[in-house]
């Protein structure tokens, strides 16, 4: 069949614009990935390795949860850079080549490394919220032969406009173009729950929770109790929904996100960027970083009770020393029963 000219420039343009704008897509489906797998995309599995090595998505490479091997473990900081670069190019990760991350649905875990990522200098990453749990249920191609990718020499390209430190969030405590989302809970925000030395939130910070950009936040509680059978509910949800929930900001402002230690407002700063906010920057150090600083303004502020703790600690390790006691106990009397019994 003949193509008539109107016809052929459609055409054209498709194959140039739509590579393009998959190209960028930072929140991607089940078709996405299958095309991604075909045109030869590296596919990181973030979730741990034994869920690895039980089944994953064919052809993935895996590292066990990147919050715990990309982070120091002492300040939850992201290691030195030189370090970062070693791991990653070990794993067979080409910062030049299109990247797909995802682990089980909505984990943070996947986010988080597509945002150390970006800031590394990768361009072409995208995440897979719906994860391992829509690759099986869509019937996809999964195996459990672990992948090994061939090193690379990974060079990272910082991009310091993706991340913000402490010392640059007091800098913009009071700067009318800059914004702060607190992704965290809302019992963290109002200082109720501590997770730090102090509890509470940066100054004028909008607190909207990561689960919220779940068609029901309450999913994993309801897994818990075992009320729902699957992680449906945490399907993110429709482009209108997400912009009205964020309806209270600016998308031309510059947008400061936060949580605990920098892994559920990774999910939110993703979302932010897929809705258009046009300076969305991660604060990688968050609450843990800001809180454990004493100087530095909050609202809200709340402070570990230290006393409270140990006194629940002590009486812990009391009723530990009974029980331990009641069982040396039961113990001893297992042992004189046969020698004390005798037959008539």
């Amino acid at each position: 069949m003949k193509l008539t000219g109107p016809v052929r420039v459609i055409l054209l343009l498709a194959c140039f614009v739509a590579p393009l704008r998959l190209a960028h897509a930072a929140i991607v489906d089940t078709d996405f990935v299958a095309l991604a797998l075909a045109r030869g995309a590296i596919v990181w599995d973030v979730r741990s390795e034994e869920e690895y090595n039980k089944a994953h998505i064919a052809g993935a490479v895996n590292l066990d949860d990147p919050q715990n091997v990309l982070r120091d473990g002492k300040n939850e900081d992201l290691l030195p850079i030189p370090e970062l670069e070693r791991i990653l190019g070990e794993l067979g990760i080409d910062p030049s080549k299109e990247i797909v991350v995802y682990g089980s649905k909505g984990m943070p875990s996947a986010y988080f490394a597509e945002q150390a990522l970006r800031y590394l200098g990768a361009d072409k990453v995208s995440v897979y919220h719906g994860g391992f749990d829509d690759w099986k249920a869509a019937g996809k191609s999964a195996g459990a032969q672990r992948t090994v990718l061939p090193p690379v020499a990974f060079e990272a390209k910082l991009r310091k406009d993706r991340m913000v430190s402490t010392q640059d969030v007091l800098a913009r405590l009071d700067r009318p173009d800059v914004q702060f989302v607190d992704a965290r809970t809302t019992k963290e925000f109002s200082g109720d729950d501590i997770r730090a030395l102090r509890g509470g939130h940066i100054p004028g910070a909008l607190n909207i929770p990561y689960e919220y950009n779940w068609v029901d936040p309450d999913t994993p509680r309801k897994l818990q109790r075992k009320q729902v059978q699957n992680k449906d509910g945490m399907r993110l949800k429709s482009r209108e929904e997400l912009k009205a929930l964020y309806a209270a900001l600016d998308p031309e402002k510059e947008t400061i996100v936060y949580c605990q230690s920098g892994s559920r407002s990774a999910v939110t700063a993703t979302v932010l960027e897929e809705l258009g906010f046009k300076n969305v920057k991660l604060y990688d150090g968050s609450w843990l970083a800001y809180g454990n600083t004493f100087d530095l303004p909050a609202q809200n502020v709340s402070y570990f009770n230290v006393g409270r703790v140990n006194g629940m600690l002590n009486q812990m390790q009391s009723r530990i020393d009974a029980l331990e006691a009641e069982l040396e106990a039961l113990k001893s009397h297992d042992h004189l029963t046969p020698a004390a019994v005798r037959k008539p």
